[in-house]
């Protein structure tokens, strides 16, 4: 078993600077390190962080100095609020991109989560909302940075986007993101964008529907097929029937000169239809959701766009879901100045390291696994 794995790893972290001055008397590298192999192996909090190294300290003083045995909770809690979050992500990301695969055409989806529990006081629930890159094909967080509390996401995208590598990436963004600033900037760096329209460009939004709407009547007579292309998927499960429509056409002339010249290298329109029926309920009632997008894409299929669509939602299962259930991000009570978002990425270190077994276990059974059996721990460090 190679106990020197934990300090392989932390060299992807080497760059990252102890905020601490006075009265050090545990290395910053150990307590860093025993964070990480906490939280893989089901800790939550610093209380149990603590528990754990403390446990575990006779295995970590074989590859850790300890000078003065296993930290306090508070020094835990302390340090964690005042490393820089900025540059911690910076070494994140670094070490995620080595991660990733870089296949023309991977989707990165960026998304939004509030950490619910994560205010400072009852009488200001201010609450930490980070913005999460997340990689759809190889299933990891590629980086997150929090939102400024007197700001939004339209802020904290374009600062999370600086840090990726887009180059021949297709990323999504819901209707908050649909800037024209963010769209210029996916292309100046590589990537190709797909963005939801919704009525924050309410010009966009209308003419771009008209535009769509049109598509689809076409479709429905068997006119002008060359226009556009078209694709459904019926599905049944979960007591329901799902059906999606998706249209696609190149026709962005018909959104008229000015508005085209507003948007950076705008080649395709789409519109998704989703109709969902419930087979429990005795009336029969089918919802409709109707969803506009815009893109760079050049003549992309419709089949393509829509697992695009359906991977840009699946952020919300695969790893906002995740972390709640697996990790009880929601009910995190960690609140003190930087804690909060310094503590979801060491969630999201682990996520990263435990996706990377193909076992056929949820990452609940794999931190508890990594809790039982140090060997499983070091072969998810090695991966």
């Amino acid at each position: 078993m190679d106990a020197q794995a934990p300090v392989v790893f932390l060299r992807c972290f080497s760059e990252l600077t102890d905020p601490r001055r006075h009265n050090v008397r545990h290395l910053f590298t150990d307590i860093l390190a025993i964070a990480i192999l906490a939280v893989m192996c089901r800790s939550d909090d610093w209380e149990e962080v603590v528990l754990y190294g403390r446990a575990n300290q006779p295995w970590l003083e074989s590859f850790l100095e300890l000078p003065n045995g296993i930290p306090c909770e508070d020094t835990f809690s302390r340090l964690f609020a005042r490393i820089n979050p900025d540059a911690f992500e910076k070494c994140f990301i670094q070490w995620t991109q080595s991660l990733a695969s870089s296949s023309d055409g991977r989707l990165i989806a960026i998304d939004g989560k509030t950490l619910r529990h994560s205010f400072k006081h009852g009488w200001n629930k201010q609450m930490v909302h980070l913005v999460s890159a997340w990689c759809a094909n190889n299933e990891l967080v590629l980086g997150q940075l929090a939102v400024d509390g007197k700001s939004n996401e339209i802020t904290a995208i374009p600062k999370l986007l600086e840090l990726l590598n887009l180059k021949k990436a297709v990323v999504t963004i819901d209707a908050m993101g649909c800037q024209k600033e963010i769209a210029g900037q996916i292309r100046s760096q590589g990537g190709e964008y797909l963005l939801a329209l919704k009525d924050n460009q309410k010009m966009l939004h209308e003419k771009a529907q008209s535009v769509m709407n049109d598509i689809a009547l076409d479709q429905a007579k068997g006119l002008n097929p060359d226009q556009y292309d078209y694709h459904q998927t019926r599905e049944e499960g979960h007591g329901r029937i799902e059906t999606r429509s998706v249209w696609v056409t190149p026709r962005v002339q018909d959104l008229g000169e000015e508005l085209l010249n507003q948007w950076p290298d705008l080649n395709s329109l789409m519109m998704v239809e989703d109709r969902r029926q419930d087979l429990g309920d005795p009336t029969g009632k089918v919802t409709v959701e109707l969803r506009i997008f815009i893109s760079s894409l050049i003549n992309p299929l419709a089949r393509q766009i829509g697992r695009y669509v359906r991977g840009h939602w699946g952020v919300e299962n695969k790893l906002h879901w995740r972390l709640d259930m697996c990790f009880g991000e929601d009910e995190s009570r960690i609140r003190k100045d930087h804690g909060a978002e310094n503590f979801s990425r060491l969630r999201r270190i682990a996520m990263n390291k435990l996706k990377s077994d193909p076992a056929k276990l949820s990452l609940k059974s794999k931190r508890y696994k990594c809790s039982l059996d140090r060997e499983y721990l070091i072969k998810m460090l090695q991966q």
